[in-house]
């Protein structure tokens, strides 16, 4: 076997070259993209042991391994369909192993393709292979992340607008229960300042919530007047104005958020209804299109790449740590994991409960043995990883008294 460690930048790959015994065969700096990849194949060509002369290409192939610390981009879209093993290696285990072998820490391209090499020569075992995902998946993947981030940035930019008018304008927190809501938007742009805010009309404020397609609209609108024409402590005209400017930029990124978000989520349903498990993950209760889409994207669809429900939950990051010296033993929760994932399953326990007897009466019953919310999700979440590998293991969609026929005894 040939074992490569590849140690990428934006504009280059310093590549070394190993055999099983770890003489190193090569060590050469190749340019990114298509050049560098030709360049690659061409390198590890001229290493090929005698003893490979009667494999077929993609054999031959397999007797390459790779280390390289991201799993994602189309350089390792080339080397996985090129047919090589490819390792995508945490950097955080790469820093670690690093200092296993030096204290100085010193770190240079070349000697970390030198320690990427030695980690999948040496300790593959401990390392999972890039995933053989089909480009639906990793379409899936892609758009999906893409509307998790967007989220994640609305989420941000309400809660530095929050911060502000905590700090000059506390009425329009009181006013405005959702803050990205449309009518809320609306008329934080209008009038970004409490003195503004004083003059707005009942006219003005009910037009708002009736384009918001909000009930009650003369009732809510007068409680808003109300509020903001109540008397209030305020900061002088030009602190008032400085906020203003600030909290009208908020606001309008916080539109455009609005609005990227809403057409996001239509392009993952789009990519997610083009899957082949796209039924089995929604007849799952607690997944809508978008969560499904999320859970998907991050397991992938690549069925060798987990061999049982122990594995894809040790994975998800549901499954406990035990932590065991002599006497003493503590089980933890796990929480090196994938964030991404784990917020998925977190909303998808969580939501279950409204759609399965069987995991809401799961989720009570752990209650009741005194586990805090959050670590009972946490089970309820290992526990539907499970029943979605068995799913998908089987090609069958969700079955309530497959899945909870033991809970549902024990109550009767």
């Amino acid at each position: 076997m040939l074992f490569v460690g590849d140690d990428w930048a934006e504009e280059h790959h310093d590549i070394e070259v190993q055999d099983e015994a770890g003489t190193v065969l090569a060590k050469k700096r190749l340019p990114e993209g298509l050049s560098g990849m030709v360049a690659f194949h061409e390198l590890l060509g001229s290493y090929v042991p005698a003893s490979w002369a009667d494999l077929d290409p993609a054999e031959a192939a397999a007797e390459v391994v790779i280390g390289i610390e991201t799993d994602r981009g189309p350089w390792v879209a080339g080397l996985v369909a090129a047919g090589y093993q490819v390792f995508a290696i945490n950097p955080t285990s790469a820093s670690r192993y690093r200092q296993r072998h030096s204290m100085s820490g010193a770190k240079a391209d070349a000697t970390d393709a030198h320690l990427l090499a030695e980690i999948v020569r040496v300790d593959r075992a401990h390392h999972r292979p890039v995933a053989g995902d089909s480009p639906d998946a990793q379409a899936v993947k892609v758009v999906a992340r893409m509307h998790q981030s967007l989220i994640w940035d609305r989420t941000r930019h309400l809660l530095r607008l929050r911060s502000a008018l905590r700090e000059y304008f506390p009425a329009a927190i009181r006013v405005f229960d959702d803050l990205d809501a449309p009518e809320a938007l609306e008329l934080l742009a209008a009038a970004p300042a409490p003195d503004a805010a004083a003059k707005l009309t009942k006219t003005r404020i009910a037009a708002a919530l009736k384009r918001a397609h909000r009930r009650n609209i003369d009732e809510r609108a007068m409680a808003i007047l109300q509020v903001l024409r109540s008397p209030e402590l305020r900061l002088p005209g030009p602190v008032q104005q400085a906020y203003a400017a600030g909290i009208a930029s908020q606001v309008a990124v916080l539109g455009v958020l609005n609005q990227q978000i809403d057409q996001l989520s239509v392009v993952v349903g789009d990519h997610f209804g083009r899957h082949r498990d796209a039924e089995i993950y929604t007849s799952l209760p607690g997944l809508g299109v978008v969560l499904a889409a999320r859970v998907l994207g991050e397991f992938g669809d690549d069925t060798d790449r987990y061999v049982d429900a122990k594995g894809r939950k040790a994975y998800a990051g549901t499954a406990p740590i035990t932590r065991a010296s002599g006497k003493k033993k503590v089980v933890l929760a796990r929480y090196a994991r994938n964030d991404r994932l784990a917020d998925a399953l977190q909303q998808w326990a969580f939501g279950s409960m409204r759609g399965s007897a069987g995991a809401k009466a799961y989720y009570k019953a752990l209650r009741a043995r005194k586990i805090g919310h959050q670590a009972a999700l946490r089970q309820l979440g290992n526990r539907w990883v499970g029943i979605l590998h068995g799913c998908l293991k089987t090609g069958q969609t969700y079955d309530e008294h497959l899945a909870w026929g033991h809970i549902h005894a024990a109550a009767s």
